[in-house]
C-alpha cells in the first residue's frame, strides 16, 4: 500500500480527471458550467483541490519579432478537501462567471481563429495533475455583435482575429492581453486606410470599443495609425442605429489626426504593449457611441438605413474565413489550434517540472 501511494504521488496509477463543459457557446461575463469527472487510482487518495483554468493562445511582439504562447487568464477552485477511494468514480459540478473581457471565438457560429481552452488541475497529497485541454466557445455580447454586424453591413470585410499580449494604454483593461479583430475597409475608406482593428473591452455596465486604423500616406505625408475610443452600454442595443453609429466612428477615425483631438482616456498611442492601465473605469457610462475624438464635424450619419439592412459581418466572416492566418475554417480551426495549444502546454509543464526539480 505504501508503494501504491508513492506511485500515485508520482502520477503513476493516480486518479484521472476529465472535464466536460455544458453544451453551447458562452458570452463574456456569462456563466461557464460543467462537470469534472474523477476516477480513483490504484490507491486511496486525498483530493486537496480541483481548479479549473481558462487558457488563451496569445501573440507577443518584442524587439526580436513575434512569439506565441499560452496565458492562464482565470483560475477557479471548484472543489477539494475530500477522500477519493481506489477506483471510485465521482463527478463534481461547477459553475462560475467568465471574465467580462474574455475574447470571442465565433460569430454566428463561424470560428474566428481564436483559441481558448479549459483545463482542470487535480491537486492530491504529494503531487498534482492537469487534465486535457478542452476548447472553449465564446459568442459575442449583443452590443459586440451589433457593432461587428454594422461593419459588415457598411461594406467592411473580416480579415482575421488574434490575441495580443500587453495592455491598451489609458483603458481599464484587466486581462493581460486583448483581442484584435481586423477588418478590411469598405470601398468608401479604401483609399484612406489599409485595415481597421477593433477591440472590445467589456465590463458589467458596458464596454469600450477601441478602433485603430492603419492610415495610408499621401504624396507629401507618411502613413500612420489613428486611434479612437467609444463607450457603449449593454442596454437598449436594439434601439440604436448601429450603421449610423459605426459610420460616425469611422469618419472621426479617418478625419481626425491622432494629435488633433486627444482622448480623455489617456495617450492616443492606444496599443503600447506593456503599458500599465491607468485605472480609469470605462464601464460606468451608458451613452451609446460616446466618442473620444470629439463631435462629428459633419453632423450626418452615413447611409442612415438602420442596422437591419444589407449583409452582416457573419456573411463576411463565412466568405473570408478561408483567408484566416491558420488557413482552415469552422470546427477545423478550433481543433487544430487546440492541438497547437497542447504543444505549448506540454512545454509549460516541462518548465514547471524543471523549476520544481531545481527547487
Amino acid at each position: 500500500m505504501v508503494f501504491k501511494r508513492l506511485l500515485g504521488s508520482l502520477g503513476i496509477g493516480g486518479p484521472s480527471v476529465d472535464t466536460v463543459l455544458d453544451p453551447g457557446a458562452v458570452t463574456p461575463g456569462g456563466t461557464l458550467s460543467g462537470q469534472v469527472h474523477l476516477k480513483g487510482g490504484s490507491a486511496d487518495s486525498t483530493v486537496e483541490h480541483l481548479t479549473v483554468e481558462l487558457v488563451a493562445h496569445v501573440e507577443a511582439e518584442h524587439d526580436g519579432g513575434e512569439s506565441e504562447g499560452t496565458v492562464v487568464f482565470h483560475r477557479q477552485v471548484v472543489g477539494g478537501s475530500f477522500r477519493l477511494a481506489e477506483g471510485e468514480p465521482r463527478s463534481v459540478p461547477f459553475s462560475f462567471p467568465l471574465p467580462w473581457e474574455t475574447p470571442i471565438t465565433e460569430l454566428y457560429g463561424q470560428g474566428l481563429g481564436i483559441t481558448l481552452g479549459v483545463r482542470t488541475e487535480l491537486g492530491i497529497a504529494g503531487g498534482k495533475d492537469k487534465g486535457d485541454l478542452d476548447p472553449l466557445a465564446v459568442r459575442p455580447l449583443p452590443a459586440q455583435e451589433a457593432v461587428l454586424d454594422a461593419f459588415g453591413r457598411l461594406g467592411f470585410g473580416f480579415r482575421s482575429a488574434d490575441l495580443e499580449l500587453g495592455h491598451i494604454q489609458g483603458t481599464g483593461q484587466r486581462l493581460p492581453f486583448y483581442q484584435e479583430i481586423e477588418v478590411t475597409p469598405s470601398p468608401r475608406y479604401a483609399h484612406q486606410v489599409d485595415e481597421i482593428e477593433v477591440t472590445f473591452l467589456a465590463g458589467p455596465a458596458g464596454m469600450e470599443v477601441v478602433l485603430e486604423a492603419d492610415r495610408r500616406g499621401g504624396l507629401l505625408s507618411e502613413g500612420h495609425d489613428s486611434v479612437s475610443r467609444h463607450t457603449v452600454g449593454h442596454h437598449d442595443v436594439d434601439q440604436v442605429d448601429w450603421n449610423a453609429e459605426v459610420e460616425s466612428w469611422m469618419r472621426q477615425l479617418v478625419e481626425h489626426a491622432p494629435h488633433a483631438s486627444p482622448s480623455p482616456y489617456g495617450s492616443p498611442d492606444a496599443h503600447a504593449h506593456g503599458a500599465p492601465s491607468t485605472g480609469v473605469d470605462p464601464h460606468g457610462h451608458h451613452a451609446h457611441g460616446t466618442p473620444s475624438t470629439g463631435d462629428d464635424p459633419h453632423g450626418h450619419h452615413g447611409d442612415g438605413h438602420g442596422h437591419r439592412s444589407g449583409p452582416g459581418l457573419g456573411t463576411a466572416v463565412a466568405v473570408g474565413a478561408a483567408g484566416l492566418a491558420v488557413g482552415v475554417v469552422g470546427g477545423m480551426v478550433a481543433a487544430e489550434a487546440v492541438d497547437e495549444i497542447g504543444d505549448f502546454l506540454e512545454g509549460d509543464e516541462e518548465e514547471e517540472e524543471d523549476q520544481g526539480d531545481e527547487g
